[in-house]
């Protein structure tokens, strides 16, 4: 059981906003790293086995392809390795570009992972549900069937194949003619339960003036601590963007700012921010195990 699941909803929110903001701007190879390697150990916490064979058989080539990619396109840059047969120029910046700019790609999504498993439907309700009810639920919506969806073409497929209409069989006009009868059948049931699900949301009276809703969330001390650690590392991480400690200039040449006392600073808060779900886990079971000693 994950334990950074359990915390109050904000706490979680406002991590995963926190760590992929950061993914996406902080493009300096020591931010990169610590944040690939927290989002690939979380990953795995929360998913165990899946998460390693997602990681490793789809992650780790879409990471080479991305970053062989740029800069077979990319030519900008003044530290020259090689030409092309085209004539077209190999740069280290280019390189270096694509690396990062692949990195970043491959950690925003491994983040997206985490925060799919980590913050469900009721919490996100139970966040924006009274400040945006309509917007809370569509979304929460498109989280849920997402899965639901792959599953239900999944039962179509099989139904279909027992009677001999599988994409997979016959010629490729007959092959086509099954895909789109699986596809209407698909879009078919998504539109039955669309209505089904407004009409019981309706019902419960939902969006209404005065309408109370049950919750088992509660903001307790616990939260509160977690949530002043989190303030602290985060605004010592944006003191650091603001300086440019946590930047990188790729082009016309690399150029960044060298380590100093407070940049290492800045790294160690960044590192625990991006570690906090683990860390809370490895006190858990420390905990749990010293109540299981005492027993």
């Amino acid at each position: 059981m994950d334990s950074f699941s359990t915390y109050h909803p904000i706490i979680n929110f406002i991590y995963f906003t926190a760590v992929i903001i950061f993914s996406m701007f902080f493009m300096h190879p020591i931010f990169q790293a610590i944040a690939l390697i927290s989002a690939f150990i979380y990953s795995i916490v929360l998913k165990g086995r899946k998460a390693v064979k997602f990681n490793l058989l789809y992650m780790l080539p879409l990471l080479i392809f991305m970053a062989v990619l740029n800069p077979a396109f990319n030519h900008a840059g003044i530290t020259i390795l090689f030409y092309l047969k085209n004539g077209n120029p190999i740069t280290l910046e280019s390189i270096l570009y694509g690396i990062a700019s692949a990195t970043m790609f491959i950690t925003v999504i491994l983040w997206f992972s985490c925060y799919n498993q980590v913050m469900t439907s009721d919490k996100f309700i139970y966040i924006f549900g009274r400040i945006i009810p309509s917007l809370s639920l569509v979304l929460s919506m498109i989280f849920r069937f997402v899965p639901r969806y792959i599953e239900q073409i999944r039962i179509i497929s099989n139904a279909q194949k027992a009677i001999g209409r599988d994409p997979s069989q016959g010629n490729i006009i007959q092959r086509a003619k099954n895909g789109l009868t699986i596809l209407s059948i698909m879009t078919t049931w998504a539109l039955e339960n669309s209505i089904e699900t407004a009409d019981s949301m309706r019902a419960r009276g939902y969006g209404l003036p005065g309408r109370t809703s049950f919750s088992i969330f509660s903001f307790d001390k616990r939260d509160k601590t977690v949530l002043q650690i989190m303030i602290i590392l985060i605004l010592i991480v944006l003191y650091g963007g603001v300086t440019g400690k946590n930047s990188i200039r790729f082009f016309p040449s690399i150029k960044y700012k060298e380590a100093t006392g407070s940049s290492i600073l800045i790294y160690i808060a960044y590192s625990i921010l991006c570690m906090l779900p683990i860390i809370t886990n490895i006190q858990e079971a420390i905990k749990w195990r010293s109540i299981e000693y005492k027993i």
